[in-house]
């Protein structure tokens, strides 16, 4: 069991690490608020944040057509500020498939459906910038997940699995970024756990990652068997953690330790 694993479940044993209360809307903060000065400082400025040469990356793929098609994203969308508000209301419905896609699914069907490419993998370098490109055209809106009634029992078994315990380690996302938000693992605060920033660069990975790259991450954590990349359980997590932002700022690109 690592260092950290341990100390979460110590934490879990005694109930000492942090008050055993559930995060509510009015006390909610980004995992922003919890890094040290100077990471805080790489993230505000543009010039310094590392993701941002992801960011420059995806708006040049987004107005040149790849040598295997002659359509750009910009040939149906215009300029890349048409995106402003679509990161914020994402996961959303799909109509061919009949389930709901997160924003990295909905880049990947545009590329197969409308230029005829095949999908990138899910932590592409192209996906990923081009992915945060289209988000940062959201940056400090409101998170505003979809109303659609169709994503209801959806979005239901994404709380579901957010409360469920799994794994060997036996624990759920909600005793650590719900119970233990603000406590310590070591030298760092646990965070709350809210997906405002994806996709995001984190300095331990020394690259740019998807929500569910860091979700994947967790559940491997905890020794659980990680949902498949693309799968619709993911999505459902990724719905519930949307509405759990609901009205907090899109901070992508953002930085995280």
């Amino acid at each position: 069991m690592t260092r950290s694993i341990a100390l979460i479940v110590a934490a879990l044993l005694l109930g000492c690490a942090a008050p055993m209360a559930v995060v509510k809307p009015d006390n909610r903060k980004s995992g922003f608020d919890s890094m040290s000065a100077s990471t805080q400082a790489m993230q505000r400025d543009d010039a310094a944040n590392p993701a941002m040469l992801s960011v420059q990356d995806g708006k040049a793929l987004w107005g040149r057509a790849p040598a295997a098609s002659s359509r750009a994203c910009a040939s149906c969308h215009g300029d890349i500020a048409s995106m402003k508000g679509v990161a914020a209301r994402y996961p959303a419905w799909d109509e061919l498939s009949s389930r709901p896609v997160d924003l990295g699914m909905r880049i990947n069907a545009c590329r197969q459906r409308h230029q005829g490419l095949p999908s990138w993998p899910r932590e592409h370098g192209d996906l990923l910038s081009l992915e945060a490109a289209v988000a940062m055209q959201s940056r400090g809106m409101s998170i505003a997940p979809s109303s659609d009634e169709r994503l209801l029992p959806f979005r239901a078994r994404g709380e579901k699995l957010f409360n469920q315990r799994i794994g060997q380690l036996d624990l759920s996302c909600m005793q650590c970024h719900d119970q233990l938000a603000g406590g310590r693992l070591a030298a760092s605060v646990i965070p709350q756990g809210h997906a405002t920033g994806y996709p995001i660069y984190r300095l331990e990975w020394q690259a740019m990652g998807s929500l569910a790259r860091r979700i994947r991450g967790c559940m491997t954590g905890v020794r659980a068997e990680p949902l498949a990349a693309d799968s619709v359980e993911l999505v459902e997590l990724e719905l519930h953690l949307a509405a759990r932002a609901m009205g907090m700022a899109v901070e992508t690109p953002a930085v995280r330790p």
